[in-house]
């Protein structure tokens, strides 16, 4: 065992971070130091008190690593980086995960559009953002396209112009029709300036010229396109209303506040862009019982910024927090201009911050019987699943359905629900391929046993590179299984586990014959459970998302054969047109229904073999 002492002596006294680890090696703590050798001796001091939630994780380190920084800034940067990988138990934490919308002009194009995003790329198109609502982003849009009549579509301009038919939207007169040459790429870049002047909040111009073509188009007594200039011009002035000015200086800025209790904490952020208030969000953050205001800020601000693309000029926050020069130095590098951590004092700009901490106070307020419900549903159904089947430490669910119409296309399904939540990125599907009828017992064991096996191999690959923490996609098993079914599919899953020798608890969803989960089948015996616990409303929402999710994929399989098989039938039509074919259509029916033009636009396709598909489907139409 390491001789934690010893180690110790050995650390310099030079600025970088450091992982604690327990007993099982998983990080449970990351810090940075000016002096590596004097913080973390510290923790290992007697007389030294850094709270309750510290001096737990002090007993439970077994070892710890350090990395040497040349400065306190890469030590901070590195922290970030690292917390933010491995989310260590005893760090403060934002356990919000959100991305923000963005609305982008794409000037890197001859004919540009104006796009929904949650991404900001470097590339030739210009972002505005980030916002709040991602409705009022969408409906923005919306308006644009309306106002300067833009295009829509996916088609790649100039080389495209004239191949397919304009668009409904050129009918309607809510597109200038740059796909068939009617719009000059001068022209209609000057409809680009003008969205790009609107987004800056430049609304002037644009409300004149619609009142403009109301009055004109009332006075000649063109009644219906007057009211579609008065709702375009009132939908202006609705967004135009939105915008509160905070200040007049046009400074980008985000104004952070906190409030807290002995457990949670909310941090209220709002956002300030081009001196106007574009909207506000809270999060959510784990705290300690003496985590100060300050140290959650601090743990906020790193977090947060590590992962948003964009960085203001200035940060307000409600009070001083230790490390804000090496922090300014940080964003001031991710932004590529000075940023400023302060805290106002006096006028509008601290009864900003106020404002905020007043919200903040109120989020926690009112979130707390929400938090307390999801709680309940989640983390404490789990625990009343526990408590019937008498198990310790239940986190992980795995469930398995099976799917088939009378053997055609067999597949299983694998969910996964973790602290009583879905955990979609570790689904997985499976397409039988040793059994060719009905028969779900051997089914099932063919699913599991691939499951398990796939499972043991991974483990094995992961321990002889020596990546002990590392996880592949089925490296992690499940404290629970879950049958959708009673003592037979128990009695498979246990004989599949028997074989690779592999412990772990195996339940099965009796169900009544309505259909209904009546109770849990475990150890060969049937467990009743309460119908009203939200232990028995979890175990119904795995049974259906387990079988939502296998009739799911073989639906799709269904539908893919069958488009599938029909194209492999056309004269002239191989593997790389059917591919072309069901990329460029998304049914049968719209392949029948499509125009010559329209198939010969395909890529990889002809006029010569156009003509052959449509006279195909023309042909099977006579004969029916």
């Amino acid at each position: 065992m390491l001789d934690i002492r010893e180690e110790l002596k050995k650390l310099p006294a030079k600025p970088g971070v450091y992982l604690m680890h327990d007993k099982e090696d998983a990080i449970i703590y990351v810090g940075k130091a000016v002096s590596l050798r004097n913080r973390v001796r510290q923790y290992f001091r007697p007389s030294h008190n850094e709270g309750i939630k510290k001096d737990q994780m002090v007993k439970q380190i077994v070892r710890f690593e350090y990395i040497v920084t040349d400065s306190e800034l890469e030590a901070l940067i590195l922290e970030c980086n690292l917390i933010k990988e491995h989310r260590p138990k005893y760090n403060t934490m934002l356990r919000d995960d959100k991305s923000y919308p963005y609305i982008r002009v794409t000037l890197g194009e001859d004919f540009p559009r104006v796009l929904f995003c949650r991404q900001v790329k470097k590339d030739k198109s210009r972002y505005f953002g980030p916002y709040t609502s991602g409705g009022a982003v969408k409906d923005t849009i919306d308006l644009l396209q309306k106002l300067y009549r833009l295009r829509t579509c996916n088609r790649v301009l100039p080389r495209d112009t004239g191949l397919e038919r304009p668009c409904l939207n050129y009918h309607i007169h809510q597109c200038l029709g740059p796909c068939q040459g009617y719009v000059t790429r001068e022209e209609y870049r000057s409809q680009i300036d003008g969205v790009l002047s609107f987004l800056n909040g430049n609304y002037g111009p644009i409300m004149q010229e619609l009142e403009k073509k109301m009055l004109e188009c009332s006075e000649n007594m063109e009644f219906e396109r007057a009211i579609e200039y008065r709702e375009l011009l009132s939908s202006v002035k609705q967004i135009s209303q939105k915008q509160k000015i905070t200040n007049s200086d046009g400074e980008d800025r985000d104004i952070i506040a906190v409030a807290h209790d002995d457990r949670d904490a909310v941090v209220q952020v709002f956002f300030v862009r081009d001196g106007q208030l574009i909207g506000r969000d809270h999060f959510h953050v784990s705290i300690a019982n003496e985590d100060t205001r300050a140290q959650i800020i601090s743990a906020f601000v790193k977090q947060f910024y590590a992962g948003t693309p964009f960085i203001p000029r200035e940060i307000m926050v409600q009070e001083e927090i230790e490390d804000a020069p090496v922090l300014e130095q940080w964003l001031g590098k991710r932004r590529g201009q000075r940023v400023y951590i302060r805290v106002p004092k006096k006028g509008s700009r601290e009864k900003l911050v106020e404002l905020a901490a007043k919200n903040a106070q109120l989020t926690l307020s009112q979130d707390k019987e929400k938090i307390k419900r999801e709680e309940g549903r989640t983390i404490g159904a789990m625990k009343e699943i526990a408590g019937w089947l008498r198990l310790e430490g239940l986190s992980r669910i795995e469930a398995y359905d099976i799917s088939n119409t009378n053997g055609f296309e067999t597949v299983g399904s694998m969910i996964v629900y973790e602290k009583g939540k879905p955990q979609r990125s570790d689904y997985r599907k499976f397409k039988l391929k040793t059994i060719t009828g009905p028969d779900d017992y051997a089914s099932m064991y063919e699913v599991l046993t691939r499951r398990f096996s796939h499972g043991l191999k991974e483990q094995e690959e992961l321990k002889e590179r020596q990546m002990d923490n590392a996880y592949g996609s089925f490296t992690r098993f499940p404290d629970l299984i879950m049958m959708d079914g009673g003592k037979g599919q128990v009695n498979v899953a246990l004989k599949v586990l028997a074989e690779l020798g592999l412990e772990i608890p195996v339940c099965g969803m009796v169900k009544d014959d309505n259909h209904r989960t009546r109770g849990l089948y475990f150890q060969n015996v049937e467990i009743p459970i309460d119908r009203g616990s939200e232990g028995f409303a979890l175990i119904t929402r795995i049974q259906d998302e387990a079988h939502r999710f296998a009739i799911e994929y073989h639906r799709f399989l269904r539908s893919k054969e069958q488009v599938h098989s029909v194209l492999d039938d056309i004269p002239g039509v191989g593997p790389a047109r059917r591919k072309a074919l069901m990329k460029g259509f998304s049914s049968l029916e719209e392949i029948k229904a499509a125009s010559l033009e329209e198939l010969a636009a395909l890529p990889g396709m002809n006029r010569n073999a156009a003509r052959s598909v449509c006279e195909f489907f023309h042909k099977q139409q006579g004969q029916s």
